[in-house]
């Protein structure tokens, strides 16, 4: 994902066709699908949304469950506020158990972003167990890639690519990035998308009338990031129908905005200070971490670095320019491992920046038109921006890391340039019916990493104040969407699934971070 998706942390791998209506008997909780299978495009008078079958997808790097799996698309109207407006369709597969004897609710996932490439994260699901005792439905939030329409913004792709060679916040990257952006939703509102449907509100209507169209009596929910989000404003709007739900690094609806970015990285660096402190050779080795990265991020933003590296997918070298934004960036995106994190900051002061510059210069090999990058920013400047000026944020920035510099402090990790982004996409402010706490008694499991620097550990404990059933797991030394990366998460989700008032956490007392790397002084 692009570098302002609360999504990146985990590495994203990568088809034979698939007919949805071809394959066997349909699913213990699911009626069989429509057989028409005429399709909608263009403008045109909205219509009740349905599914219809269909081919998978074919990613560019094939994905095995996708060989069995019953595909189609969702229809749905584009904006449910403008009766008689155009009709989208969204990228649906429903991917078979493993089981012999399923169990009849099966999961559907939501995935992070937003914006987020949802069909390469399959693998990830499948790996960790979502799809061994009941159907996994995965479905591509509007406007993803294999919807139509997509909201691929090409050129904000190309300038991540070219931005590793710039300063991070000087003007003349931000006259290119939004110079992107306006390309991009020009092109985008040229072909008639209306950028203010492509929202939670909006989402949360699909994947309800996903359920209905599937004939799903009741099902799981489990969302990661963004994904968590949505599934908590699908809770809140749609509870019809919803037997458990499963947050990932939650990202809770009523307090996400710019400010909450900075509290998420002080809370994600804290834990890792900790964890260092707590090991001997790792204190011993590197006893001023903290006070280490502080003067770093305040050197490089004085006088930045800029090098040659060659990209660690290969190819020649690239221009990398390496200032303060960029190593906060860098960090917060879990580019280095953490195992690495305490060596690659002592590394730096002592005048190696290769891990960091590597790092950096991997950002320029980017996947040209796999990120819905329209439907980040209709969500961010819709959801996360309003209400909050720019002062709201340097002041959130100073309160985190009062040591930084004022140029770091002043532009939420990830999240650069968003109120003059926000006034080029000029969309709607919904932060009145989005900022909701969602209140209920659905069984609800959430999951934290101590080390992730997008989504802090002790959101997830506020959140659960109005969720009476909820259970929250903190999974140590884990960063950014933990079930993939830990053995216990996905034993703890497997056990919720069965029961989802009593999930077994008792693997996670015994869990340790996995140690840190220690270099030669």
């Amino acid at each position: 994902m692009a570098e302002q998706s609360f999504h990146v942390g985990v590495p994203v791998a990568g088809v034979a066709l698939a007919l949805l209506a071809a394959v066997g008997q349909p699913s213990a909780g699911a009626a069989p699908p429509p057989a028409d299978a005429t399709g909608i495009s263009g403008p045109g008078p909205a219509v009740a949304s349905r599914f219809v079958p269909g081919p998978c997808p074919e990613p560019p790097e094939p994905i095995d469950a996708l060989a069995t799996a019953r595909c189609g698309v969702l229809e749905v109207p584009e904006n449910r506020a403008r009766p008689g407006g155009r009709t989208i369709r969204l990228a649906v597969a429903v991917i078979p158990p493993v089981s012999a004897t399923p169990a009849a609710d099966p999961v559907v996932f939501m995935s992070g972003g937003p914006g987020g490439e949802t069909f390469d994260d399959i693998p990830f699901l499948v790996s960790s167990g979502l799809n061994r005792d009941r159907e996994l439905i995965v479905m591509a939030q509007r406007g993803n890639l294999y919807d139509e329409p997509d909201l691929a913004c090409p050129e904000l792709d190309r300038f991540y690519a070219r931005s590793v060679g710039l300063p991070s916040y000087a003007p003349q990257t931000e006259k290119l990035m939004l110079d992107a952006v306006k390309q991009c939703r020009d092109r985008l509102t040229a072909g008639g998308t209306d950028l203010s449907a492509y929202n939670s509100t909006e989402n949360a209507a699909d994947f309800a009338d996903l359920r209905t169209a599937l004939g799903i009596k009741q099902w799981n929910v489990y969302g990661h990031s963004y994904g968590s989000n949505l599934a908590l404003t699908y809770l809140r709007l749609h509870p019809q129908g919803i037997r458990s739900v499963a947050l990932d690094s939650a990202a809770p609806a009523q307090y996400v905005s710019l400010p909450f970015a900075w509290a998420n990285a002080r809370e994600g660096l804290d834990g890792l200070y900790q964890a260092c402190a707590a090991e001997p050779r790792c204190k011993s080795r590197y006893p001023d971490l903290e006070r280490t990265l502080n003067e770093q991020v305040r050197k490089l933003e004085a006088r930045p670095l800029t090098l040659n590296v060659r990209p660690p997918q290969g190819g020649d070298p690239v221009k990398v320019v390496l200032d303060g934004g960029a190593l906060v960036n860098l960090l917060v995106a879990k580019a280095i491992p953490f195992a690495d994190v305490p060596a690659a900051i002592d590394e730096l002061a002592r005048g190696n920046p290769e891990r960091f510059a590597k790092a950096r210069a991997a950002g320029s090999v980017q996947v040209v038109g796999q990120t819905a990058h329209g439907l980040t920013q209709s969500v961010v400047c819709s959801e996360w921006v309003p209400d909050h000026s720019p002062s709201d944020v340097l002041k959130a920035g100073r309160e985190a890391f009062p040591e930084w510099p004022q140029s770091v402090q002043a532009q939420a990790p990830q999240l650069a340039f968003q109120a003059p982004i926000c006034r080029i996409w000029n969309v709607p402010d919904r932060t009145a019916v989005q900022r909701v706490p969602t209140v209920s008694s659905v069984p609800t499991l959430f999951f934290n990493g101590t080390f992730d620097m997008k989504t802090g550990a002790g959101w997830a404990p506020r959140t659960a104040r109005t969720l009476s059933h909820s259970t929250t797991v903190e999974v140590p030394g884990i960063g950014h969407w933990v079930v993939p990366q830990s053995s216990c998460a996905q034993k703890v989700l497997a056990s919720f699934l069965t029961r989802p008032t009593a999930p077994d956490t008792d693997c996670v007392a015994g869990l340790r971070w996995e140690p840190f790397t220690i270099t030669p002084k």
